[in-house]
């Protein structure tokens, strides 16, 4: 399979500024995407909660084709949501749209029947493995992106993995790869591979980086933005007083995940969201829809994922495909009002 063109020329010049679509692997696609995770439904560490509470796979089928009829043509999975189910989900909802575009992971390890993640898996000889059961599961002949879902991994380690992908891409079983990873670092260091295409990380509003962003434009690449909403909180939904299930991933602390505490929205995160929600709303937007316009505002290379449980959240995301980036003024704004740790530190409670 030929090298892809990673951010095809014209896409990211200043012509096209503004302008709410690029192109990717030939495809022009909206920049706002779909995120799978809360599709999968509950999967587990031990007792440990890694997903959201079930849906049923009609309404699941009904949210994806939501999304493409809003005009979403890039869907964001992992092998490891739901223990697989949210492939699965993805193959019969996807099944005849040839124009969507499918973002997978590998590298954990899981029982599809007790919905158990089994640990890491780090043998470049378990790649193709690993793909040949998301294509069963996705039913697709090719994977667009698949992504290495190992944030931490050391580099020499993840190494002989993207040497595994790339000979899977050659065989036509993938078109591209990256690296879900927060390290700038990291991504870096495997940028320069043939089919090393995009990076996905954590960024939004509350939470800015800078450093990996540059390593996007200085390798012309494509940022596949996860938790764009700070799993929800920026939608304004939830407050002090609403507690999430037991059986979500929001109920369990997490260091650098600090979104919800003790299952409620973090208060820090809280303040932030009233000091700018009236300029997120500028143009008509709603809180969501600013917050993926700010992420379109910060670059023209960056593809939010926010993920979905219901029709109406994903059409509202996709409304932000209308509305485009927030504008100049509105960011510079943003920006005198919000307040926000240093890129890399701890963050607080």
């Amino acid at each position: 399979m030929e090298v892809p063109e990673r951010f095809p020329q014209g896409c990211g010049s200043e012509k096209q500024k503004g302008t709410p679509f690029m192109n990717l692997l030939g495809i022009d696609v909206a920049p706002v995407g779909m995120g799978s995770w809360p599709l999968g439904g509950r999967f587990f560490a031990g007792d440990q909660p890694l997903g959201f509470p079930d849906i049923d796979e009609d309404s699941a089928v009904h949210i994806v084709h939501a999304a493409l009829d809003a005009g979403i043509r890039v869907f964001d999975t992992a092998s490891v949501y739901g223990a697989g189910h949210a492939e699965r989900l993805l193959g019969t909802a996807l099944k005849g749209h040839g124009e969507a575009l499918v973002v997978s992971k590998l590298g954990m390890g899981f029982d599809e029947a007790s919905r158990q993640v089994l640990g890491d898996q780090i043998d470049a000889a378990d790649v193709e493995p690993a793909i040949d059961a998301s294509l069963r599961r996705l039913r697709r002949e090719y994977i667009d992106i698949m992504l290495l879902h190992l944030n931490g991994l050391p580099v020499g380690t993840a190494t002989p993995i993207f040497e595994a992908m790339e000979r899977a891409r050659q065989a036509g079983k993938i078109r591209a790869y990256g690296w879900s990873t927060d390290f700038p670092n990291s991504a870096a260091a495997l940028a320069s591979l043939p089919g090393f295409m995009a990076i996905e990380h954590a960024m939004n509003l509350f939470v800015d980086v800078p450093s990996i962003q540059s390593v996007v434009k200085d390798h012309n690449l494509v940022s596949l933005i996860r938790s764009p909403l700070a799993m929800g909180v920026l939608t304004g939904k939830y407050d002090e007083s609403k507690t999430v299930s037991s059986d979500d991933v929001r109920s369990v602390n997490h260091e650098r995940r600090d979104y919800f505490h003790d299952g409620k929205a973090a208060p820090h995160h809280l303040a932030n969201l009233r000091a700018v929600q009236d300029l997120l709303r500028t143009g008509g937007r709603s809180l969501a829809q600013g917050a993926l316009g700010w992420l379109m505002a910060k670059s023209d290379r960056n593809l939010p994922i926010p993920g979905a449980s219901t029709v109406q959240q994903v059409v509202e995301n996709a409304g932000a495909i209308a509305h485009g980036p927030l504008p100049d003024e509105v960011m510079q704004q943003i920006e005198t009002l919000i307040r926000r740790e240093p890129e890399g530190a701890p963050r607080p409670r």
